[in-house]
């Protein structure tokens, strides 16, 4: 007679950590109403809005529409981009989280609708270096799970060990589930909420932490992140 064992699953490692730019890396500093609002006309901003009431997706939307009136969009889109270049500041803890991420050797990539350009002054300006880096050229952008999926092939690596952090539900965590990774949502305010708690101390800090925990990927982290960053 033979006796078979059952095979254990293991939890997955964490082997990467993905990030949006603008909310996340960044302060909010773009007026994304007030840009939607010029790009729409005041009433088929309202219209879209009732209809949509998780969020606008203007790059989709005008993708419909004429190359002139893409053209114009675009330009709009370009100008509030470029004044929130102007005023772009780094998150709080974003620096440190980074630091202790490397010091784990664990990778970062970066995912971002904005354009490369901006991206391009986000690596200069703060002196931190997201590989892979996917502006809005990557085609199709989140909420797509392409762009995690082409870093995770890029790294040799299953959606399943890496994390992607974001302030849009719309956006980065439905990137982030369609890929079948683990997701992390940041509210605009910069407050964290995952699975119903509410954490408020360094929020970018404590949302990577805490969801890292919670899952199990590396039970270490909760304790660390409490003696390095509280």
């Amino acid at each position: 007679m033979t006796t078979s064992i059952p095979s254990v699953t293991a939890k997955p490692r964490l082997r990467g950590v993905v990030f949006d730019m603008d909310g996340t890396l960044t302060v909010p500093v773009i007026d994304f109403p007030a840009m939607y609002r010029t790009v729409l006309g005041e009433k088929e901003y309202l219209k879209i809005k009732s209809e949509n009431p998780t969020g606008i997706d203007i790059l989709h939307h005008i993708e419909t529409w004429s190359p002139d009136k893409q053209k114009r969009a675009y330009e709009i889109i370009a100008d509030f981009e470029k004044q929130g270049m102007d005023r772009l500041q780094i998150m709080p803890g974003a620096s440190e989280l980074c630091g202790f991420l490397d010091s784990r050797n664990i990778r970062r990539g970066l995912i971002t609708r904005n354009v490369k350009e901006a991206v391009d002054l986000f690596h200069i300006r703060f002196g931190m270096i997201f590989s892979p880096a996917l502006s809005r050229e990557f085609r199709p952008y989140k909420p797509d799970p392409a762009p995690l999926l082409h870093i995770c092939t890029t790294w040799g690596v299953q959606a399943d060990e890496v994390m992607m952090i974001g302030d849009s539900l719309k956006d980065d965590v439905a990137c982030g589930k369609r890929a079948g990774a683990f997701t992390c949502l940041l509210d605009e305010t910069g407050s964290l909420f995952t699975v119903g708690k509410k954490f408020r101390p360094c929020p970018l800090i404590e949302a990577t932490l805490v969801n890292i925990a919670r899952e199990g990927l590396f039970k270490a982290f909760i304790k660390r992140g409490e003696k390095c960053f509280s």
